[in-house]
């Protein structure tokens, strides 16, 4: 991933911090109404679930230039997420509703290529996120 998309994504987060109780909310709205059977993967306290969602982004967008530290972290998290019953096909409807979340939050500021910056980490996270499950 080239600096540019780089810079997209943490500026456009910048932006997103201030609301982050907000997009978490929107966030799993989007992603439940996408796709009901999703919901019974979740069993604690939603508000501090969006926590954490909004905590991992964020160390994530922090981390797109150390990907040494990043990759790591994104395997164990992936690896984690399959022990509650995440699949691979899931990740397609989590990143249909991170970037409807985004498009939300952002208003008049999600532009194109807001967008393709988004779709371009999302696609990199998911990827090393599945890795080991694909190579399973």
């Amino acid at each position: 991933m080239d600096q540019r998309t780089v810079e997209v994504v943490r500026s456009s987060w910048k932006m997103v911090e201030p609301i982050a109780p907000k997009a978490a909310e929107l966030f799993y709205s989007n992603l439940f109404t996408a796709d009901p059977t999703l919901r019974s993967l979740f069993k604690g306290d939603m508000r501090n679930q969006g926590l954490k969602l909004m905590q991992m982004i964020g160390l994530a967008v922090g981390k797109l230039d150390d990907l040494e530290t990043l990759v790591p972290v994104l395997q164990g998290l992936g690896a984690r997420h399959r022990g509650y019953g995440v699949s691979n096909a899931h990740y397609d409807t989590v990143a249909a509703a991170l970037l409807k979340t985004l498009g939300q939050g952002l208003g008049d500021a999600y532009t194109p290529e807001v967008a393709r910056a988004w779709t371009t980490v999302y696609q990199t996270v998911a990827s090393v996120m599945t890795a080991p499950a694909q190579a399973a």
